[in-house]
């Protein structure tokens, strides 16, 4: 008998032997299920999980109050609902095993308590794990995958059910592969994966609530150390899986230099992105505004893009080359006042001095003004144009004002024309003389319009 025979003689044989396994508890099971040893069993487990119920209240409320006050704080925020979540499983857990070894020492039936221990075994290893997943395909499947191996180690076919699933394989090249390595690794690269991202999401937040840190110097970094954890719990989940690396290295080097001159835009974006956090040309918090014109606030400076935020609420992704690249003026890199000139006309004849004291009155109605020493607010004659004389309002503004350039403007605007109304002083409009040089016969008619009745 070659080896694929005795696979398949030792598959057939473990499947049989679980199912007559199971057919066999599944009577002895019913056989009991009405007998006086299962009614003291039922009574020691609503026992078991009332007092766990009643002692786990006071603690799951201080957990949940605790987890609320800490959800800015990820790892704090995780640690105590996980612990809210498991306090009642834990504690009921605790208890039913207490039952199972005071049954078992006075020779009494113990097979109930036992059941019952595992699937709330299998409910806390659940609540701790899906907590901290979101809901979707990953979670579903873990929970389930808890609870086929409660299932199988309550019927006692554990060991079986994995020699079946060992029995169960084929050849690839020289290396034998069955369905319990192949699952068991898929696990293993499924909880590296997942324990890589909850750690790289921890850190990154705990870096973003770290003082001593500039808020773009923690986002970078946090971003970096994720993907560094990403990195390893590749490695071992590929390691899992059975990758041999020393024959992968030949291909990974070969697809590295491909990927390489593919990405080299993301690799640009991640330089510059480094440069601008130690050049601290931008950071979090400032005003810019780009070469298109689009003016916002930084917000976040990651690996590849730089998140801007502009006064409409629209979030901008700019590449982070862009930064060095191109030309980028920044409002609130070395100090957030600025001076703003606000243009206005008015009609010949009309009094300068008036004029100034109109200007001067508008900038002391708007609240961004600036009024500290050195740096009151002036009028400007600037030009003698076509149809007007040609003024400016020359005001400095106050840090806050710089983040709102649209509506400082208007606001400007209005007082000044509100100045301009109360001395009565005219805004002129374009006008043109038409001279006519050979005079020629001119006819004008008047039409009488309609009479109204």
């Amino acid at each position: 008998m070659d080896e694929a025979q005795a696979a398949e003689g030792a598959s057939n044989f473990s499947s049989a032997e679980t199912i007559e396994k199971l057919q066999l508890w599944f009577e002895n099971f019913l056989d009991g299920l009405w007998s006086i040893a299962t009614l003291y069993q039922l009574f020691a487990i609503i026992l078991a999980v009332t007092l766990g119920w009643a002692l786990s209240r006071r603690p799951v409320k201080n957990f949940s109050t605790k987890a609320k006050a800490n959800e800015n704080t990820e790892i704090t925020h995780r640690f105590y609902s996980s612990l809210a979540a498991a306090m009642l499983p834990l504690l009921s857990v605790i208890f039913i095993w207490i039952a199972v070894s005071i049954f078992g020492a006075f020779d009494l039936p113990n097979e109930k308590l036992r059941i019952v221990a595992s699937l709330l075994n299998a409910a806390l290893i659940v609540r701790v794990i899906t907590t901290n997943m979101k809901p979707g395909l990953w979670r579903t499947a873990l929970a389930w995958i808890a609870w086929v191996i409660a299932a199988l180690y309550i019927l006692r076919a554990l060991k079986p059910a994995l020699a079946m699933l060992d029995a169960t394989a084929f050849t690839l090249g020289s290396s034998r592969l069955s369905v319990l390595q192949i699952a068991s690794s898929v696990v293993i690269a499924g909880i590296a994966l997942w324990v890589g991202r909850i750690l790289g999401e921890t850190i990154q937040s705990q870096l973003k609530q770290n003082q001593r840190l500039t808020p773009s110097m923690s986002g970078l970094l946090g971003q970096v150390i994720k993907i560094g954890l990403m990195v390893i719990a590749v490695m071992v989940a590929l390691n899992a899986v059975g990758v041999n690396f020393a024959a992968f290295a030949v291909l990974s080097g070969a697809i590295g230099v491909g990927i390489g001159f593919g990405l080299q835009s993301i690799f640009s974006n991640f330089v510059s992105g480094i440069i601008i956090l130690f050049e601290k040309s931008v950071e979090v918090g400032d005003f810019i505004q780009l070469q298109s014109g689009t003016t916002g606030q930084v917000k976040e400076i990651n690996i590849r893009a730089t998140l801007v935020t502009t006064n409409d609420d629209v979030d901008i992704l700019v590449p982070n080359e862009e930064f060095i690249k191109a030309q980028v003026i920044n409002w609130t890199l070395r100090d957030a006042r600025r001076r703003m000139k606000i243009g206005f006309g008015v009609a010949y004849g009309a009094d300068k001095d008036i004029v100034r004291k109109a200007g001067l009155e508008a900038a002391a109605e708007v609240q961004w003004t600036d009024k500290s020493a050195g740096r009151e607010p002036e009028v400007w004659l600037v030009e003698f144009g076509d149809s007007s004389l040609n003024f400016e309002l020359v005001v400095w503004l106050l840090a806050e004002a710089v983040q709102r350039p649209g509506t400082v403007l208007a606001q400007y605007n209005w007082a000044i024309h509100t100045a301009l109304q109360k001395y009565g002083i005219e805004i002129p409009f374009p006008q043109r003389d038409i001279n006519i040089r050979q005079p020629a016969e001119l006819t004008v008619k008047i039409s009488e319009g309609r009479s109204k009745k």
